[in-house]
This record gives C-alpha cells, sequence and structure tokens, in this order.
C-alpha cells in the first residue's frame, strides 16, 4: 500500500507523491511515485509521463506524511 507524503525540498515548492515504504536512516534516495505540485499540476523539470523519480535525500528539509484510509477509520470522541 502506498504512503501519501509531502517532500519539501530545499528552496522549491513542496512535492505530493506516494512512497512504498518509509525511508530508514541508512537510505539515500527515496522513490517517489507519481510526483506532483500540491495542487496536482506537472512538476515542469520531469518529462511528460515520468511516473516514478529517485530524490536524494540530502535534498530534502523533511517529509510530511498525510494520513491514510486507516486514519480515517479510527472512531474519534463523537459529541452528541
Amino acid at each position: 500500500m502506498a504512503i501519501e507524503v509531502i517532500l519539501h525540498i530545499h528552496n522549491q515548492d513542496p512535492i505530493l507523491g506516494e512512497i512504498d515504504e518509509m525511508p530508514s536512516k541508512e537510505d539515500q534516495i527515496i522513490k517517489v511515485s507519481n510526483p506532483r505540485y500540491r495542487d496536482g499540476r506537472e512538476l515542469h523539470f520531469l518529462d511528460h509521463g515520468v511516473t516514478t523519480v529517485l530524490w536524494p535525500i540530502a535534498q530534502l528539509t523533511f517529509i510530511e506524511i498525510l494520513p491514510g484510509e486507516e486514519a480515517e477509520n479510527i472512531i474519534s470522541f463523537v459529541r452528541e
């Protein structure tokens, strides 16, 4: 199951994409599928039709992990 993330890259707009697994502390690259800007636009620096990119982790400031389907199924406090 893919994990949806937002990559915050040094001096660039954040990029939305999916990863197969969380990177470990030994990893130097991260494999991102379906990279796009947060508003859905294609990335201008990639060729048309590119669906997977290997990104050097050294270029990332941080990674946001978006809630998945599991989080939607969690029942929280409900006030009636």
